[in-house]
């Protein structure tokens, strides 16, 4: 039976809330934005409650299920990192207060510069941008600002992959750069013939992802960067994949100028829905002066003795805000996404190098393992060991009527959130997905399973995914038509 909407149940005169008289003179409302023919519901407290819960309850998250999104590493979210980042000495600060009252705030922000220094191997960190795009943007940036300091005004291409993340063009095109596309070849590496054809005194950079959108390593990024470099070139690195190489391989030893890292994909902390990103920026020496700013820096700080008795000296240290000597300024309001910053701090404490190290190992295990049963039963168009994620296709040749969104809507019906479809736009009805290093070999099996008993569905009875999902609290939706035509308001 279908559960009435808010609006169904309303009855004149019921209110969800009492509030007591005022207790201060009362201001009329302004007449302009008064509205009687509003058709608010009116309901009582016990039935607005029961709404929002129903509501809840029809929500998919990651603490409920498993959530298998290529590109979105959607792993699980220890609940120690909510609980530091609810700490009074955190919550309750400002960040307008003078440094000397926030030095355990600025201590944490510059711990965590100094932990993803080491992790990328860069010369230093800001922890400005708000998400990944936005570290994307604050990279691009950076190399337009160093290519303009040296005078050099003729390189207005940035070079692209097929395989990099969407979000890469954008960036480009905000930073007044051309978007040059670069093909991938046979393997799903960066075709290097190609990439030289290109690599001229036009070029500003090239974006990397690495591991790409198809969870693939590129077998030649070291020839990359040097031919990159050799036209003058600076290379940027993607670094949202970084959840498959952190503690095996430095970013930075690879041949990339510049990174941003996405702390709510790498260091588990909740994205999307789930609540804001954070896209820190990593830059060698050459970039390290034109990073955003300000970033937090320590000083030694000279005491004396209390009294003549002996002491042992110890180090002290004063925390402070400095922007870059270069800096291409501020990108967000104070200092960046703080509460991020505090989940992925503890993460990082909590696991260590060598449990950073086991993240990546067995988020790439996983991956091999869901690959290695389901590549006979979807076909794979890069046949290769991937990395933490990998992309099938959802044209199977038994079941030409079936496509990806049907797989997709299908497996709703075994209690499973669709991986990320239509994505790479390189793999025709791409179904890309991954399982994270949080997965337990159980899931990674029913989810197995579920796909594929969907590719035999596909083929004798290929009705039942045209119709899916059966048991999601609304059918299939028409998507094109509500992208088109949207409904933005409730109608009585």
């Amino acid at each position: 039976m279908r559960e009435p909407l808010i609006y169904e149940i309303s009855s004149p005169g019921r209110a969800g809330v009492n509030l007591p008289e005022c207790d201060v003179p009362a201001t009329p409302l302004p007449k302009e934005y008064l509205r009687e023919d509003l058709p608010l519901p009116e309901v009582s407290e016990v039935d607005l409650v029961r709404h929002y819960v129903r509501l809840s309850q029809l929500n998919y998250a990651v603490d409920t299920g498993f959530y298998p999104l290529g590109s979105c590493t959607m792993k699980y979210n220890p609940k120690v990192n909510e609980e530091a980042a609810k700490l009074p000495g955190f919550v309750q600060t400002h960040p307008y207060q003078p440094p000397d009252t926030i030095q355990g705030n600025l201590f944490l922000m510059y711990q965590l510069q100094e932990f993803l220094k080491e992790i990328s191997g860069f010369a230093s960190v800001s922890l400005q941008p708000a998400a990944g795009a936005h570290g994307e943007l604050a990279g691009v940036l950076m190399i337009r600002a160093y290519h303009e300091s040296r005078g050099d005004h003729k390189r207005t291409r940035m070079l692209i992959p097929d395989s990099a993340h969407g979000t890469n063009p954008a960036s480009t095109t905000m930073a007044g750069y051309e978007t040059v596309k670069i093909s991938s070849d046979a393997r799903g590496n960066v075709d290097l013939e190609e990439l030289r054809a290109h690599c001229d005194d036009t070029v500003a950079g090239l974006m990397l992802t690495n591991p790409n959108t198809l969870g693939l390593f590129d077998e030649h990024v070291q020839e990359i960067a040097r031919l990159v470099h050799e036209c003058g070139g600076l290379l940027y690195g993607d670094g949202a994949n970084l959840n498959a190489i952190m503690g095996i391989v430095k970013p930075a030893a690879l041949g990339f100028d510049v990174m941003h890292f996405n702390l709510h994909k790498t260091f588990s902390t909740p994205h999307g829905g789930g609540g804001p990103g954070a896209g820190p920026v990593g830059a060698n020496e050459v970039l390290a002066p034109f990073l955003p700013g300000p970033i937090v820096v320590k000083e030694r700080v000279e005491e004396e003795p209390a009294s003549d008795e002996e002491w042992e000296e110890e180090e002290m240290y004063y925390y402070h805000w400095q922007m870059p000597p270069s800096s291409i300024g501020r990108l967000k309001a104070f200092y960046g996404n703080f509460a991020v910053c505090i989940k992925a701090y503890t993460y990082i404490r909590m696991l260590g190098a060598a449990g950073l190290r086991e993240v990546s190992e067995n988020a790439v295990l996983n991956a091999n393992y869901l690959l290695s049963r389901l590549k006979g039963v979807y076909p794979l168009p890069y046949n290769r060991t991937c990395m933490h994620e990998f992309v099938l296709s959802g044209r199977l040749p038994d079941a030409p009527d079936v496509h990806t969104i049907d797989i997709a809507k299908r497996l709703m019906d075994f209690g499973f959130h669709p991986p990320t479809i239509y994505f790479p736009l390189i793999v025709p009805e791409a179904l890309m997905i991954e399982p994270t290093e949080t997965e337990s070999k159980e899931t990674l099996d029913a989810f197995a399973d579920a796909l594929i008993q969907i590719a035999q569905e596909a083929k004798t009875n290929p009705e039942l995914l045209h119709s899916a999902p059966h048991l999601a609290p609304v059918a299939r939706l028409d998507e094109v038509l509500a992208a088109r035509q949207p409904v933005l308001q409730c109608l009585k």
